[in-house]
């Protein structure tokens, strides 16, 4: 903590939000946090009620009341308790997270720390709405959920989904016992009339109720089973253990975080507070090219980022996209800096109240217009992290050498090694995923992910594009078979981590 503090130039004065999801040990650390901030100077402190804001909710209380950042308490979708993960972020003035910059000089900040700050005693209730005191810093603790929920009624058509579920619409959300069970109670059953019990698993835990807060179709089993099965609901949708992502789901029908930014990127305008259209879109590299085809017919911007929602910052601080998205199930718009798991499920009962069609009547009508982008990440976990680096290390070597050969009976086409300049300010990030383009629209992307507390992930990252109609609606990993071949010949993955399949398949 005190690096961090000490990484953004000190904070006498300053005023901070403070709030976390809930896990094991949020309380307690946000109980240090407080006592060191009093004694360094802090002026006034904004603390969700319990510890509890969501990360969308804590960058929305950094925006509305203009304080100089924000120190959110997650470790996002990983899993909770005495002995799984923790993690401490710092946003900036703007609710985004920190820039390379700001992260560089807290880093450099942990290797030379030598003592730190604390207020000698003193506590704060953190169950008690109002105003506190701790030395000379004022803290104001609040509802976490109200400003939030005020800010979405002026996105969307409250009235329009209201009566969509009074026709009889059934929907059910799994919160997954993370931090937006109150906020999608409130929202979706107090404030919209879903029926009670739409909102399942919604009591926050310490430990997320023994279970991995990670919305897939892997994690997120009972509402995949529930939505496949013979008495399933309309909608049904997922968020993870701070409230930033979400997946979508129709009755029978699985929506990928791809094609879900492609949708709304097309049908945003059914929300008044989209109603005049969009700047633009961005979407993290290896996220499908779904949304380019959108972002072309529509003639608006379209922007391929690395992957980190800090990439979007700029963009959107300049007004240059409204809608970002990443492919691991994050999506958000200009309404705050992070992504927004509540947000994207309510946007989408936006559309499905305007439009009257289902979930999959809106995907396939999507596939007829634009084609679809047969897509699937395939994450190989906790793999020794010598040989990641190697077979990284060696394909990266072997990119300049791969267009014009074939692999597993596939013409290679380009290949490279990611890097961004930002259109904005013109910072640059290099090596940010391996790109081996195949004939017939076809792509692999190889990065590796430092997420995990054990050993290192390989994220391969499978996309082909279908535009031929008779063709639309295969298995997504039978229409991807020809370019998993080709990416398992290129990198050797088997035969280097001797893992014959990848352990979660999205």
């Amino acid at each position: 903590m005190q690096a961090i503090f000490d990484g953004i130039e000190g904070v006498a004065g300053k005023t901070l939000v403070v709030g976390g999801d809930g896990r094991y040990f949020n309380d307690a650390a946000i109980e240090t946090i407080l006592r060191m901030a009093a004694a360094q100077g802090v002026s006034r402190a904004i603390v969700g009620q319990g510890g509890l804001l969501s990360t969308p909710a804590a960058s929305h209380l950094i925006r509305k009341h203009g304080t100089d950042g924000g120190l959110i308490l997650s470790a996002s979708h990983n899993p909770g308790g005495p002995d799984a993960d923790f993690g401490l972020k710092y946003n900036g003035a703007n609710g985004g997270p920190a820039t390379e910059t700001v992260t560089a000089r807290i880093h450099a900040c942990t290797r030379t720390v030598t003592s730190y700050r604390i207020l000698d005693g003193g506590t704060v209730d953190l169950s008690r709405i109002g105003a506190a005191k701790l030395g000379d810093m004022r803290i104001e603790i609040v509802d976490p959920v109200a400003d939030y929920a005020a800010l979405m009624e002026t996105l969307f058509d409250f009235d329009a989904i209201r009566a969509l579920f009074q026709s009889g619409f059934r929907m059910r959300f799994d919160a997954m016992h993370a931090v937006t069970g109150p906020y999608a109670r409130h929202i979706l059953e107090t404030r919209l009339g879903a029926a009670e019990g739409t909102v399942m698993n919604g009591t926050p835990r310490p430990d997320f109720g023994g279970g991995h807060p990670d919305p897939n179709p892997v994690w997120a089993k009972a509402l995949m089973d529930l939505m496949h099965g013979p008495d399933a609901p309309d909608f049904g949708a997922a968020s993870d253990g701070d409230g930033d992502r979400n997946m979508i789901l129709g009755r029978n029908c699985y929506v990928s975080p791809s094609d879900s930014l492609a949708v709304l990127a097309d049908r945003a305008s059914c929300a008044p507070g989209y109603a005049k259209g969009l700047a633009g879109v961005a979407r993290s590299m290896p996220t499908s090219a779904a949304a380019d085809r959108v972002a072309r017919a529509k003639g608006m911007a379209c922007f391929e980022t690395p992957t980190g929602w800090k990439f979007f910052g700029t963009l959107l601080d300049a007004g240059r996209v409204t809608l970002c998205g990443e492919e691991s199930a994050g999506t958000g718009s200009d309404h705050v800096r992070e992504k927004d798991g509540l947000w994207a499920v309510l946007l989408w009962l936006n559309i499905l109240a305007e439009t009257g069609a289902s979930v999959s009547q809106i995907l396939s009508e999507h596939w007829a217009r634009y084609g679809r982008n047969y897509y699937s990440r395939h994450d190989y976990e906790a793999i020794d992290s010598d040989v990641a680096e190697n077979l990284m290390d060696d394909l990266r070597a072997r990119l300049p050498d791969l267009p014009g050969t074939k692999v597993a009976g596939l013409t290679v086409t380009a290949a490279d090694d990611f890097a961004y300049e930002d259109p904005v300010d013109a910072s640059r990030a290099t090596g940010q995923g391996l790109r081996i383009y195949f004939e017939g629209d076809g792509r692999a992307v190889f990065r590796l992910s430092g997420t995990g507390t054990v050993g290192a992930t390989l994220r391969v990252y499978l996309e082909r594009v279908e535009t031929d109609p008779r063709r639309l609606d295969h298995d997504p990993q039978e229409a991807l078979s020809g370019i998993r071949a080709a990416a398992e010949e290129v990198a050797g993955i088997s035969a280097r981590t001797g893992r014959t399949a990848p352990d979660v398949i999205t």
